[in-house]
């Protein structure tokens, strides 16, 4: 059977239909004034639904895994886009209502299950359609969840407006309801010997290639045990740690970025909410660039830098006083935080193969769930106590040096191939 009967390429971009409409919840802010001026609900009370919904997505992320490789994709991904879809539904009803509860029945419950399914299942099944460009693959459906947000924030600011706070969650579950659903037509499985028409071969017998130099060989899976056994192994253990530690650090600046640049660069309110909407951009440039580079200089390399970079931007920003100085910092660290959510599932399917990735995947991904919770309460209980910004800072790079510690020593007891270590 000939690769070109094989688009993986439009199967690529329906896995990138998905993320975007599932990565809107990183607009979440946007809905807050909304929210609270129509509802009366207090900003803890709003805040918390962003928080349900993070914690329903690793839950379901966690769970899921186990079978969703015993679903066809594209029942998943409908699965996703019919709970996605109608928890936007149950949000705009509740929020008419002013029934807080409903809404975190909505957004947090049900819409987080479908950010579940409907990150992990595009994902795992376009690295099997791309074994020769794991990290590029990752990377492609990664980027379009961070880019979701820059759309979904102006169309939610002005559609709000002219709608008001329910009839904008109406049409939003109907536009991501019916983009995810078209998307999860295109998805489904390759063939069984697909991978190993790629294990010896290069980059230069890809069916579909891209310009650049060619690659080494891919590497041979390097376990094919069960994903409990795997999931207690050190090098697994060593990977949830350096995600999680990742994405606490990102997602934390994330949360205190706007103020952190007014007190310390002296920039004003407006220019430091125009740094917030860039930050967006190089999150999602980070998920590609980073991923692609992966594919070519190695994963482990890649998670050095994004440890190496970090720490010497945390270490510089509470003295960085000039604004431009400031943000080249900031983007820095988000293309790394980008960079870990493309890079991750790459890195598993380099270290233990393809047979149980969605299960591995989706379990990782309770350290995104983690630090979602974890990070913006750090962070507001060490500003009321400490109130700098630099003992913030020096907190933040003394986890990315245990990361950077973690990584060592996985990469010394994992006897890997030599393009990942």
């Amino acid at each position: 059977m000939s690769h070109s009967k094989h688009p993986r390429w439009i199967i690529a971009a329906a896995a990138v239909g998905i993320h975007v409409s599932i990565g809107s919840v990183y607009a979440y802010s946007v809905w807050k004034l909304p929210l609270t001026s129509l509802t009366g609900w207090s900003e803890t009370g709003v805040a918390l639904g962003f928080s349900f919904a993070i914690l329903s997505l690793g839950i379901t992320a966690a769970f899921s895994g186990r079978f969703i490789d015993r679903l066809h994709p594209r029942t998943n991904c409908l699965l996703a886009a019919a709970l996605f879809g109608s928890g936007l539904v149950l949000s705009g009803l509740s929020a008419g209502a002013a029934f807080l509860p409903g809404f975190y029945l909505g957004y947090g419950l049900i819409g987080g299950m479908g950010l579940g399914l409907g990150y992990v299942a595009p994902v795992s099944t376009l690295l099997r359609w791309f074994p020769d460009r794991r990290g590029l693959a990752a990377g492609l459906a990664t980027m379009g969840f961070g880019f979701g947000a820059m759309l979904a924030g102006p169309i939610i600011s002005f559609q709000t407006a002219s709608l008001g706070v329910s009839g904008t969650f109406f049409l939003l579950g109907a536009i991501y309801f019916s983009i995810m659903a078209v998307s999860a037509l295109f998805m489904k499985n390759p063939p069984q010997d697909w991978a190993s028409r790629f294990s010896h071969t290069s980059a230069a017998a890809d069916p579909n290639p891209l310009p650049g130099p060619a690659l080494t060989p891919i590497p041979t899976p390097k376990s094919d045990s069960s994903p409990n056994a795997i999931m207690r192994s050190a090098p697994y253990r060593s990977l949830w740690m350096m995600f999680f530690l990742n994405i606490l650090c990102g997602i934390a600046l994330i949360s205190i970025a706007s103020p952190m640049a007014v007190d310390i660069t002296g920039m004003t309110p407006k220019a430091a909410a125009a740094m917030v909407g860039a930050m967006g951009l190089f999150n999602g440039l980070g998920r590609i660039g980073w991923s692609a580079a992966s594919d070519r200089i190695g994963r482990a390399q890649t998670w050095a830098c994004f440890f190496l970079l970090q720490i010497l931007a945390f270490g510089l920003l509470p003295g960085l006083t000039s604004p431009w100085a400031f943000q080249m910092a900031v983007f820095v660290i988000l293309t790394c935080y980008g960079g870990g959510f493309a890079t991750a599932p790459a890195y598993l399917g380099d270290l233990f193969g393809e047979k149980h990735l969605s299960a591995l995947y989706g379990m990782l991904l309770t350290a995104w769930a983690a630090a979602g919770l974890l990070g913006p309460m750090l962070i507001a209980w060490l500003r009321d106590r400490t109130g700098s910004y630099q003992v913030l800072s020096a907190l933040f790079a003394g986890f990315l040096c245990v990361g950077l510690l973690g990584l060592w020593r996985m990469s010394v007891r994992t006897k890997c191939h030599p393009q990942n270590f």
